[in-house]
């Protein structure tokens, strides 16, 4: 392709090369990043917490988890149909087939979990009798209504899929922020700076 046949990208500009994401895309994503540092720690914590009485400390950081998990549902579902409504801008023509699918399939992955680990979360915690109310309500005071019985067995299945979903997770970020490493130290294209 020729100079005269360049495709010119949506935000392409000086520091912008490769084009960017518009300025709502930009806040969900930031937002998002923000929340999963919140969500995924305690997540992991949560279990190695002992309290010599009342157990409130695990109690504070289950509410934290479950807050922030219900939290990025609702970012990740309101972020996609943003995105359905303002498509992100085109990948570079520079840009080999593939990055091209290593990049679509992290992506991918990552909205998934960011939809399907908070429902697995909210589930388990239902199925383990202990819905969002009292304590754990959300974000301290909205008390979500019990909608199921509880069911140990259906609770440790779901309860193990988080898991799962949660190193899944961690493997799809670090894929996620390791591409774009690469190409900002390594590529030295404009790949990172689509998001900033």
């Amino acid at each position: 392709m020729d100079a005269s046949q360049t495709v010119i990208l949506r935000g392409q500009d000086a520091a912008h090369p490769d084009g960017q994401y518009g300025s709502i895309a930009k806040w969900f994503h930031w937002i998002t990043v923000g929340l999963i540092a919140i969500a995924l720690p305690t997540g992991f914590v949560i279990k190695y917490i002992t309290d010599a009485s009342d157990g409130a400390t695990k109690m504070v950081f289950y509410a934290i988890h479950e807050s922030t998990g219900v939290t990025i549902l609702a970012c990740a579902v309101a972020r996609l149909i943003w995105r359905a409504m303002n498509p992100p801008p085109a990948y570079p023509d520079h840009l080999p087939a593939v990055l091209r699918a290593a990049a679509a399939g992290t992506h991918h992955g990552l909205y998934a979990l960011l939809i399907i680990q908070p429902l697995l979360g909210f589930f388990a915690t239902n199925a383990w009798g202990f819905p969002l109310q009292g304590q754990t309500a959300y974000l301290g005071f909205i008390d979500f209504p019990k909608f199921m019985d509880t069911s140990e067995g259906l609770a440790k299945i779901l309860s193990l899929l988080h898991t799962i979903g949660g190193y899944l997770f961690v493997v799809l970020l670090i894929a996620h922020v390791g591409a774009a490493i690469f190409h900002h130290a390594i590529r030295k294209d404009g790949t990172l700076m689509r998001m900033l």
